[in-house]
């Protein structure tokens, strides 16, 4: 998997904490431009834009430009994929917690 492809993927996408922290604000409003979203990050202009291409490579961004400005607003439908895999694993872990405690009931 080359790096472009990677950078689509909606699991590497979250994987940086920054990136989930910009989907928290966006899900918190309507949509924001990125001289409303730069001031609540510890870096420049520049790498929360480039952080924001991420998330829509993924599909977890959408944008849409008013005038000169770009504005970004969340889409969580790729996030379905997330939890689908964390709903497996719970079941999984649920399953076996009750294998293991009518184990220990057993003894």
């Amino acid at each position: 998997m080359n790096e472009k492809e990677q950078e689509r993927d909606v699991f590497a996408a979250i994987a940086d904490p920054t990136r989930r922290e910009m989907l928290h604000l966006l899900a918190e409003e309507e949509e924001l431009p990125l001289y409303k979203i730069t001031p609540h990050f510890q870096m420049g202009r520049t790498a929360v834009s480039k952080h924001l291409t991420i998330l829509k490579e993924a599909g977890l961004v959408l944008d849409r430009k008013v005038g000169r400005e770009t504005r970004y607003r969340i889409n969580a439908t790729p996030l379905r994929e997330i939890k689908d895999w964390v709903s497996f694993y719970e079941k999984f872990w649920t399953n076996n917690m009750a294998i293991l405690k009518n184990l220990l009931e057993e003894e």
